[in-house]
């Protein structure tokens, strides 16, 4: 196990499926045990946890909607019960609504923002003093898009709530005296099963805006997660990491 993550905790919101299933099984496989947070796809996540304890590891499946507070709460006092502690926190759900802003609705906004900005507020504050506790080995990570550094059409929305979460994790890293890192990674576009008519639709146009000339994978996500989660991303904190194909060059 190259990351040595034997004995840490992970919790991995939006674990049941696409990246943040892959995120869940990359961590699992350093030896990291792996809460996997799902809202509405209970049988991915017990997919997941099942994959995860065939392979001789952890893993336990939460039910959670991470934009009520009173249930993130439950979330990581259950993960800390049955685990012992909690070592690294994946914010990863997240909630995409494709329109034009001037199309969109404050109803609209409102979903988004409470799953987006929200649910990594609920997250990480519930979380951050049994991070801190581990004193050096907390780590904080937060799953975004490129469009909340570049802008995006169609997406204003989600890269604002998104925006405010890089702002987040640099002031919480600024924050932290025990050690724990905050770190952000944004993304180019992924193929997962979330929209997959667009990315059909539109592929050959949207492949010409990457310099690799692919759109990502899952799997191209949780490498990163994994490093940084790791004693050898100890010293790296309030970053914002493109895993992104090139899309962006900021």
């Amino acid at each position: 196990m190259e990351f040595a993550l034997e004995g840490k905790v992970a919790l991995v919101t939006g674990g049941a499926r696409d990246v943040g299933r892959e995120i869940a099984l990359g961590l699992a496989a350093e030896g990291a045990s792996v809460v996997v947070n799902y809202h509405g796809s209970k049988a991915g996540a017990e997919a997941v946890v099942a994959e995860i304890e065939g392979r001789g590891g952890r893993a336990l499946a939460i039910r959670c909607d991470i934009s009520d507070r009173v249930q993130v709460d439950a979330m990581v006092a259950q993960t800390v019960e049955t685990f012992g502690g909690l070592n690294i926190l994946v914010n990863n759900a997240g909630l995409v609504i494709r329109k034009r802003f001037v199309e969109t609705t404050p109803e609209e906004w409102r979903k988004q923002i409470d799953v987006c900005l929200y649910g990594t507020l609920n997250c990480t504050h519930a979380a951050l003093p049994h991070l801190e506790a581990q004193k050096g080995s907390g780590r904080i990570i937060s799953i975004m898009g490129d469009s909340s550094r570049v802008g995006e059409s169609g997406l204003a929305i989600g890269a604002a709530a998104r925006a405010a979460n890089i702002a987040l994790m640099k002031s919480v890293a600024r924050e932290t005296r025990s050690g724990t890192t905050a770190n952000s990674i944004a993304l180019g576009l992924i193929e997962t099963a979330h929209d997959p008519e667009f990315i059909e639709a539109n592929r050959e146009k949207l492949t010409r805006f990457y310099p690799l000339r692919r759109l990502g994978q899952p799997a191209d996500v949780a490498p990163m997660v994994v490093l940084l989660a790791s004693a050898r991303g100890s010293w790296v904190t309030g970053q914002v990491i493109s895993v992104s194909g090139g899309f962006s060059m900021v």
